[in-house]
């Protein structure tokens, strides 16, 4: 059974930083692409950045040159450092992962941590 789990949300001040993690556990044959969504209250959960097996991240325009993901794929781990944080990136913050089993594809999702950055 595949469970992420996050942490390191929290209060910030606008400009500041955090930087939230996700460490996966189970046994499948490769955690895939990895990534970090956000959702804010009354908005869809939307997409934040990801990053590849193999290291390729991507991100969303909102969030370019001040978000940073990484990965380390011997501990199944994800981060996302968050720089520059401004009132709009306040939201709960869902780590995703896309497994490769024995059966086939499954997409796993965290419970989400909370960050909320005040102006």
């Amino acid at each position: 059974q595949v469970q992420l789990v996050e942490s390191g949300g929290g209060l910030v001040q606008a400009g500041g930083s955090l930087k939230l993690s996700c460490a996966a556990s189970g046994r499948p044959l490769s955690f895939r692409t990895m990534g970090w969504y956000r959702q804010a209250p009354g908005k869809q959960r939307e997409l934040v950045a990801t990053i590849t097996i193999g290291g390729t991240a991507d991100y969303a325009d909102s969030v370019k040159g001040r978000f940073a993901i990484s990965r380390d794929n011997a501990k199944n781990a994800v981060y996302l450092q968050m720089n520059s944080l401004k009132s709009e990136d306040t939201a709960v913050y869902y780590c995703n992962a896309d497994v490769l089993t024995f059966t086939g594809r499954d997409i796993h999702w965290g419970q989400g941590t909370q960050v909320t950055v005040s102006s």
